[in-house]
């Protein structure tokens, strides 16, 4: 008896990835050998999808103000070239997510809410929507999870305190903190919705979701081994002139390894620092870019906002333009640095995303519940090439300055 109790112990204080692994399992068990059971436990899942829908606007209001607000004044490092490149990367893994997701469009599962979605007719209904979602009444914007709103007041507020007091700084760098607790405790929960979730998704439609989810999933890890793989060498070697890639390879050894694991940039921050400082670069340059990129360098977020979105625009028979899908993917990956640095934070950002093709909350609120059950390896692999890109950019910009130093 006082094996099993530890045996339970253990469980429920290991892994999350274990988990919700089991989580997925057991679910998937229960549909296959009693469906009717299967779908009495579908509460679950609609509890879990609810907190995360509860949480997902304050959070991205408090990270975002907080963020900006307590941004350290007159840094002289190389920072200029790293957020460009940064920048650059995100664009880079945004446009690779498009493009793989025109070439394998997948189709999604849902259960409901597919009725009443009004797709925008083009580029210029897309930029009138998102012009009067920025001036939606903040309250208003929390209450109906209007995220451009939200964002817009975030970086208004942010901006604002950014010459406040350090009081009222560490005021809001505290409730940024308190809130993270939050929805690291509703994370902590998943394996319970994820059970709810797969048990009722394979009662109600049966096995068929599992090829739609296998080809979710590979396009993800496609796009995100090109960007890794091919794209960010690149990048690195127009910049320092060199073989680029025992820097990447060690890079994702040493740091991304790591993050796949943790599946936060936040918590990785020590040892980018740690990597860092093995590769000789420059403290002043470091210690303010890889903190800085676990929140704004968002290429694997590009690339699950942009797969998971474009999805959902498939299953519902929206027909996108290429040059809308680029811009709203975009839009999307940028306004995701603000929940970056908590586990699946970029999944709840895809109602942004969503909502500027016209797709509904509800529908949206379950592709994000179909990024969590991905989500095992989904954000352990979106996690590794963020934290990991981080060293690598910072590493190639102090490079090519010291390059540049060298022939003057």
């Amino acid at each position: 008896m006082k094996q099993e109790s530890s045996l339970l112990a253990k469980l429920a204080n290991g892994s999350l990835v274990l988990q919700i692994l089991l989580g997925i399992i057991a679910g998937v068990v229960l549909a296959s050998f009693s469906p009717d059971s299967a779908k009495d436990i579908a509460f679950l899942g609609s509890l879990f999808v609810g907190a995360l829908k509860a949480i997902a606007p304050i959070l991205v209001f408090i990270l975002v103000a907080s963020s900006i607000a307590n941004q350290k004044k007159n840094t002289q490092t190389n920072m200029r070239p790293i957020v460009i490149l940064y920048l650059l990367g995100t664009f880079a893994a945004a446009l690779t997510a498009v493009i793989l997701s025109s070439i394998f469009p997948t189709t999604l599962v849902l259960v409901a809410g597919v009725e009443g979605t009004s797709p925008p007719q083009g580029i210029g209904e897309v930029i009138h929507t998102l012009l009067f979602k920025l001036v939606d009444n903040p309250v208003n914007a929390l209450m109906t999870g209007n995220y451009i709103g939200i964002l817009a007041w975030g970086v208004g507020l942010g901006l604002a305190l950014h010459h406040a007091s350090d009081s009222t700084k560490q005021v809001f760098a505290d409730m940024s903190h308190g809130i993270s607790q939050m929805v690291h405790f509703i994370i902590r929960l998943a394996p319970i919705g994820i059970f709810g979730l797969v048990a009722a998704t394979f009662a109600e439609t049966g096995f068929a979701a599992i090829a739609g989810y296998a080809q979710l999933l590979a396009v993800l890890l496609g796009a995100m081994a090109i960007i890794a793989l091919i794209v960010n060498p690149l990048i690195v070697y127009v910049k320092i002139k060199r073989n680029p890639y025992p820097l990447v390879f060690r890079c994702l050894r040493e740091s991304g390894v790591t993050a796949f694991f943790t599946r936060s940039s936040a918590a990785n921050i020590p040892v980018n620092m740690a990597l860092c400082e093995k590769l000789n670069l420059h403290e002043d340059t470091y210690s303010v870019s890889i903190p800085l990129g676990a929140t704004i360098n968002m290429g694997g977020a590009a690339i699950t906002i942009t797969v998971l979105t474009l999805a959902a625009a498939h299953t519902l028979g929206i027909q996108v333009d290429l040059l809308t899908a680029l811009l709203l993917s975009v839009v999307a990956a940028i306004s995701a640095c603000g929940a970056s640095g908590v586990a699946g934070g970029s999944l709840l950002l895809i109602p942004l995303a969503c909502s500027l093709f016209g797709i509904s909350n509800d529908v949206a609120m379950q592709v994000v519940a179909v990024g969590f059950i991905i989500g095992v390896v989904q954000d352990a692999a979106e996690t590794a090439l963020n934290s990991s890109t981080d060293v690598i950019f910072t590493a190639a910009a102090c490079e090519a300055a010291e390059n540049k130093a060298k022939l003057r």
